[in-house]
């Protein structure tokens, strides 16, 4: 599915408690040398697994997303294209008014991000309470904080 992904992005200093609504997922992402895009295994809160292949175009607020499910033997074959370039990372997603905030603990790195996708890319993000104190700085217009450079540093 193409769709338009507007997102914000935060670097954060530590993890932040989470409010009883938040729930948690456990994913590792390839990333492949050859051609753009990546591939995720997601276990969600209730231990279903889905799989997927995304393509992302541009970096910044606003970038074009192609997504598509795929099988677990799709996945395999796939994530054997991607070594070198993984990551590993639990992500707990915060309902927030009409918003979901997301937040990145890495694995491999001592590294915590927080981000949160928009309607449109002028909507106005005011940064909850329970994620305000942890935050550093934004970080949506600095690659070194997309996935796939990150995957490059673990």
């Amino acid at each position: 599915m193409r769709q338009l992904e507007i997102e914000r992005k935060y670097l954060l200093q530590s993890l932040p408690q989470f409010p009883a609504t938040a729930q948690s997922y456990r994913m590792d992402q390839g990333y492949f040398a050859d051609e753009p895009g990546r591939v995720r295994r997601t276990r969600a809160p209730d231990g279903t697994m889905t799989y997927t292949h995304t393509v992302k175009k541009g970096i910044g607020l606003v970038r074009e997303e192609i997504e598509r499910e795929l099988s677990a033997d799709e996945f395999e074959s796939l994530w054997r294209r991607t070594t070198g370039r993984r990551l590993s990372k639990t992500r707990t997603k915060v309902p927030e008014g009409n918003l979901v905030w997301e937040i990145d603990d890495y694995d491999a790195l001592d590294l915590v991000v927080a981000e949160v996708e928009l309607p449109t890319p002028e909507t106005r993000v005011t940064i909850p309470g329970w994620l305000a104190p942890h935050v550093v700085r934004e970080v949506t217009e600095d690659p070194a904080y997309q996935n796939w450079a990150i995957a490059i540093r673990t």
